[in-house]
């Protein structure tokens, strides 16, 4: 499994929809568990994102079918990174 980092910014729309029903969130986190992508941690943030979460993706393909469906409901915007374990990167730069 990819390793992904997620972070997201609320919309105005989002912000309403969580000050209306904070547990949105897992509900939320339930269907992406469903789309097939593990949820590793999730944080809550206070800055330019308002959460970070780090999860685990069959694929790229399936992470950005994640991130189109979550952004395309207009609450949230995400930005998505692949990552890896700092031992992979150092095993990778020596081969």
């Amino acid at each position: 499994m990819a390793v992904f980092v997620m972070l997201t910014s609320l919309t105005d729309e989002g912000r309403k929809t969580l000050q209306d029903k904070p547990e949105r969130i897992k509900d939320v986190n339930k269907e992406v568990e469903a789309r097939g992508v593990k949820i590793i941690n999730q944080f809550a943030l206070l800055g330019p994102y308002d959460f970070v979460n780090i999860l685990e993706a069959p694929s790229a393909e399936a992470m950005s079918k994640v991130a189109i469906a979550l952004g395309a409901r207009g609450t949230l915007q995400t930005m998505t990174m692949a990552a890896m374990s700092v031992d992979a990167f150092i095993a990778g730069l020596k081969k």
